[in-house]
């Protein structure tokens, strides 16, 4: 009986110290939205990527984790770069809560990436994101370390954003994440 109860001990302390780093979906501070950007695959874990909001550096995903990005609604274009860049318009409305998924795809040299938006329809996918998100803490990087990497990204920053406008919002059809694709709260228990 006594190994029973130290057992069950065991159990709700360990019970309790898994909640205490699950992070789960607190609701974005008033006048802002939130989107969550999961990387829900292992494959390519070595590999960084950067993480633009328009000309803005926010941080980057190793592997397995993600980003909770709090930010202005409204208009914004979301970008990655690895050995290609990724771009992903977006119209985000206040006090909703978004999910996009970072994609790790086959590249010539090194791991791709790509922003692929989900809804609460895409049920897999939202499961993945939930489970990565409820059991780990997000990539939380340091405001100096942001500031720094703006300043020593600023000139690739801005290449990056002519090349966009210049060419590739024109050549090439990019993911787009609508008002409309927030995740009810409901669905992110």
């Amino acid at each position: 009986m006594k190994t029973k109860v130290i057992g069950f001990s065991f159990l709700m302390i360990f019970c309790g110290f898994t909640s205490l780093f699950a992070q789960g979906f607190p609701p974005p501070a008033e006048g802002k939205s939130v989107v969550y950007f999961a990387r829900v695959s292992i494959y390519g874990k070595p590999m960084a990527f950067e993480f633009f909001d328009h000309d803005k550096y926010f941080g980057e995903l190793k592997g397995k984790q993600y980003f909770r990005y709090e930010c202005d609604p409204g208009e914004h274009l979301f970008w990655a770069s690895t050995e290609n860049k990724e771009f992903m318009t977006a119209e985000l409305r206040e006090g909703e809560t978004y999910i996009v998924i970072v994609d790790v795809i086959t590249g010539f040299w090194k791991p791709h990436v790509g922003l692929s938006p989900i809804n609460a329809e895409a049920e897999d996918l939202l499961e993945r994101a939930k489970e990565l998100i409820n059991d780990n803490k997000p990539v939380i990087p340091a405001e100096k370390d942001i500031v720094k990497r703006n300043e020593k990204l600023a000139d690739f920053i801005t290449k990056e954003l002519q090349n966009y406008n210049d060419n590739l919002k024109n050549e090439k059809e990019f993911n787009h994440l609508s008002a409309d694709m927030a995740i009810p709260a409901e669905d992110l228990k």
